[in-house]
């Protein structure tokens, strides 16, 4: 049998008959390709009339193909069956072929193209008008007739062809599919983090830029609630791609989210607004605290955004921050959200004065200062403890004292305690820190301990004194002689080994001739331990000791050490220093030396040229302190040769030589600068004179007339008219002629004498 289908409709009519029945048939049933018993519905029904039984399947689908049984079963419970053979035939049918079809970029997109018929149609893709015949990198063709699309991207967009052939039957069709790329959206911000002020009226505006397709929406988010309304604060345009925060507070500060969303996703990007606020210290007291305890110095502050807070301290300019510690690890920095502790483990007094605290940010600071007041047990501030005097002679005993709070001295002896007023031979004068006890010792009684005590609220000390009886100093010793002259000689000595309590003042140096009994006294500058003895006999011999000398009196002599001057001699080889040359002159400076004991009488100087044999010689007397030479010549080369003199006889010479400069030249600049204003005064009145004269001839041969003129008819008025004109001419010649003399002989005169 055969089975038609149509578009709306499909109608199946079976007839079967039983040709083989065992018995007469009670019951005949149908079962489907599946093996299972149809039973009546919508789509089938089944007609039994007697021995005949027919199916109808309305509206066939492909999927009713297949054997259909009919069984025939009689009362003894036989069966028979048959089988029938149904067949479907179908056209192209093109199911659930959406367009556009929407892919993500980058993704691998399947072009759906579901198309049926029987026979099984021949499928083929077109794009760009072009058949995609084969597999390529960016297309290949699934065995569902589907076109599968490599990464795809925006340039893939466009209508794919989907067309389908029943070759058997001549049947073709098609669908054109619009294929769509969604691009995730991308978010540009051209600036992602703003910085504003709090409380000065400020605006700022977030951009953000989205891009995409389709077109993405932009929505603003802060701590992920939707701003979606506009108020004086907040204002959106540009379709939400800006969004201006105005009027700026501090607690406007923070994160912003842009969100960008379309059918290829969502992003979202966070800008920030970094709102500031001055720092400020809110707290920092001054800090007193008892040496030896700990202190701890607290600062707070408040800003936006949180200040570090440093110290400095102001005794030894050093910084500390959060963390630090001083080298002796006494010093600690701690600090946590806007507050900085500083802790000082032991006290110390280098740590009394002023701390600075300051808080510091991006847009400001601010300081403030405290001061750590330090109190302490009193301090005796001088180790001297040992004082020296004699009967009748007054002495300070000085008691300092530093203390926080300020302390009260008092001072005993012998455990009585001496009035503040003072008793007997003994005063007390007290000032701020000091405390001085003025003992005159009367008898040895006053000699011995004192006791000076003080006292604050922190604790109480005390310090003892000795006054001693002061003697005269021991005597110096390792006396010793040395640059031993004809007239002079120098002592050295070491200090005594004891003092006897009082400084020494002075050292007293006796010397004598030994053949005399008259010892001389020299006194050493203050406490040096040289002295320089002077006036000296030569080739004599001395003997000298040396006492040193304090408020007590003089002290022994040191041992006595004689030497001997030296005998008069020659003078040493004078020494030249500084030489130097003026004009045709030349300076040579003589330095004190040696005179072998006697003065120097005069230098013999001799000098001459390199290329001369014959010397000149010079005297100059011996209480000059220079040589000059003069006149020499220029650019020449000279030899000296300067021996002294004293009574005794000549000293070795000593030898020099030196060089002439080249003569200098004398240009019109060297002239004037060496000229006196008389003599310039004089060449310009020459000058003037000379021009003149020139003026007066010019107009004496130009024009008959001038001072030139005149003189000559004066001295030519008794002269014939022929003769005249040629006279005149001689006689101007020769006046002209004397002019210009004298002028030379003047100019030549005051040359020379600015020269000299």
């Amino acid at each position: 049998k055969n089975c038609v289908i149509t578009t709306i409709f499909s109608l199946v009519k079976l007839f079967s008959k039983l040709f083989f029945l065992i018995g007469e048939p009670v019951s005949l049933d149908w079962y489907n390709p599946q093996g299972e018993r149809m039973v009546p519905s919508q789509r089938v029904a089944l007609h039994n009339e007697g021995v005949r039984s027919r199916l109808t399947l309305y509206n066939a689908k492909i999927e009713d193909a297949g054997i259909y049984r009919c069984q025939a079963s009689d009362a003894q419970g036989h069966t028979q069956e048959a089988t029938v053979v149904l067949e479907i035939y179908q056209k192209l049918t093109f199911r659930d072929v959406r367009s556009p079809q929407e892919f993500r970029q980058g993704d691998v997109a399947e072009v759906v193209c579901d198309v049926t018929s029987s026979p099984v149609p021949v499928v083929s893709w077109f794009y760009n008008n072009m058949e995609i015949i084969e597999d390529t990198e960016k297309f290949q063709l699934l065995q569902n007739n589907n076109l599968q699309v490599q990464r795809v991207t925006k340039a893939d967009e466009g209508v794919y062809r989907c067309e389908a052939r029943v070759e058997a039957r001549g049947e073709i069709d098609f669908r054109d599919i619009i294929l769509v790329v969604n691009v995730p959206p991308v978010v540009s911000v051209p600036q992602q983090s703003f910085n504003a002020t709090a409380d000065y009226g400020e605006s700022v505006t977030f951009t953000c830029r989205a891009y995409g397709s389709p077109e993405p929406d932009v929505t603003w988010h802060r701590y992920d609630k939707l701003i979606t309304i506009e108020s004086e604060r907040y204002v959106m345009r540009a379709r939400g791609t800006t969004l201006t925060v105005r009027n700026i507070q501090q607690d406007d500060g923070g994160s912003y989210t842009c969100k960008a969303s379309n059918k290829a996703g969502e992003v979202e990007h966070e800008l920030f607004l970094k709102v500031f606020v001055q720092p400020h210290i809110t707290k920092l007291r001054n800090v007193t605290a008892v040496e030896g305890s700990a202190a701890m110095i607290s600062c707070k502050a408040e800003g936006e955004p949180l200040p570090e807070i440093t110290w400095r301290r102001a005794s030894d300019g050093r910084s500390f921050s959060d963390g630090d510690k001083s080298p002796d690890g006494r010093v600690e920095v701690r600090g946590r959200y806007g507050e900085s502790m500083l802790t000082i483990v032991v006290v110390k007094l280098s740590d009394w004065g002023r701390f600075d605290c300051e808080a510091l940010s991006r847009i400001g600071g601010h300081q403030k200062s405290m001061f750590l007041d330090i109190e302490y047990a009193p301090k005796f501030q001088s180790n001297h403890t040992i004082f020296f005097s004699w009967e009748g002679n007054p002495v300070n005993i000085s008691c300092d004292v530093m203390s926080n709070p300020p302390a009260t001295m008092l001072w005993r002896r012998e455990k009585l305690t001496i009035p503040s007023e003072g008793a007997g031979n003994m005063r007390v004068h007290s000032a701020p820190g000091r405390s001085l006890l003025e003992v005159t010792p009367m008898s040895d009684r006053d000699f011995g301990r004192y006791n000076c005590t003080a006292r604050n609220n922190i604790g109480m000390r005390f310090q003892e004194f000795i006054l001693a009886q002061a003697d005269v100093p021991s005597n110096p010793y390792s006396v010793r002689l040395s640059s031993v002259v004809q007239r002079m000689a120098t002592v050295t000595f070491t200090k005594p080994d004891s003092h006897g309590g009082v400084p020494i003042s002075h050292y007293l140096v006796k010397y004598k001739d030994i053949s005399s009994q008259n010892w001389k006294d020299v006194k050493s500058q203050g406490t040096q331990t040289i002295v320089l003895l002077t006036n000296l006999e030569p080739n004599t011999t001395y003997e000298v000791r040396v006492a040193a000398v304090n408020g007590k009196g003089q002290g022994e002599f040191s041992r006595t050490e004689s030497f001997q001057t030296l005998p008069i001699r020659e003078p040493s080889p004078p020494s030249v220093q500084g030489q130097r040359g003026v004009g045709k002159a030349y300076r040579l400076g003589l330095v004190k030396h040696d005179d072998g004991g006697m003065p120097i009488l005069e230098y013999i100087v001799k000098y001459k040229t390199d290329k001369e044999e014959q010397w000149m010689t010079k005297l100059v007397p011996g209480v000059n302190d220079f040589v000059l030479l003069q006149p020499l010549q220029w650019n020449t080369q000279y030899e000296v040769e300067i021996t002294a003199r004293n009574v005794k006889g000549l000293s070795e010479p000593t030898f020099l030589k030196f060089s002439m400069p080249q003569k200098p030249d004398i240009t019109a600049d060297s002239l004037f600068s060496g000229l006196g204003l008389g003599a310039v005064v004089g060449l310009g009145l020459a000058g003037l004179l000379l021009l003149l004269v020139l003026v007066d001839i010019s107009c004496f041969f130009l024009r008959q007339c001038g001072l030139l003129m005149c003189i000559t008819r004066k001295l030519c008025s008794k002269k014939t008219a022929t003769s005249g004109k040629s006279k005149e001419l001689e006689e101007a010649i020769i006046f002209i002629q004397k002019l210009l003399v004298n002028f030379k002989n003047n100019y030549k005169e005051t040359s020379n004498d600015s020269l000299n």
